[in-house]
C-alpha cells in the first residue's frame, strides 16, 4: 500500500469495472480503466497528476484568482478524482479530463501504446 492505495484490491476492482464498461460499450471508460490498472500494477502506485485546468478568460472587471498548486496532491487524491469523473462520464468536461488522464497514462507508459 502506498499513498493510501491498496494496490492489489484496486487492480482487481478496476479489472471487474472494465468488464462492466466493456459490456455497456463505453470505450473511453474501458480504456482509462485498463490503463489505470496496468499503471498501478506496474508502479505499485498511481503516479499521474490531476490534469491542469484550462485558464479561464476573465472580464476586465474581474480580478485574477489565485492559482492553486497541485504539487502536494497525492496519487490517491488523483485516482479518487479520476474515479469521480468516471461516475459522471457523460458530462463533456469530465469526458475531456478523462481523455487527459488517458493521454497522461499513455505518455507515462512510453512508446508501448
Amino acid at each position: 500500500m502506498r499513498n493510501g492505495i491498496i494496490t492489489n484490491t484496486i487492480v482487481e476492482d478496476l479489472k471487474e469495472l472494465r468488464e462492466l464498461v466493456v459490456e455497456e460499450n463505453i470505450p473511453l471508460l474501458a480504456k482509462v480503466t485498463r490503463l489505470t490498472y496496468e499503471h498501478i500494477n506496474e508502479h505499485d502506485d498511481f503516479l499521474i497528476a490531476i490534469p491542469d485546468d484550462e485558464p479561464l478568460e476573465l472580464d476586465e472587471e474581474e480580478e485574477e484568482t489565485e492559482v492553486v498548486e497541485t504539487e502536494d496532491v497525492t496519487g490517491q487524491e488523483s485516482l479518487e478524482y479520476m474515479l469521480s469523473l468516471m461516475a459522471e462520464h457523460s458530462n463533456k468536461l469530465n469526458e475531456m479530463e478523462l481523455r487527459d488522464y488517458v493521454k497522461a497514462l499513455k505518455e507515462h507508459a512510453g512508446e508501448d501504446y
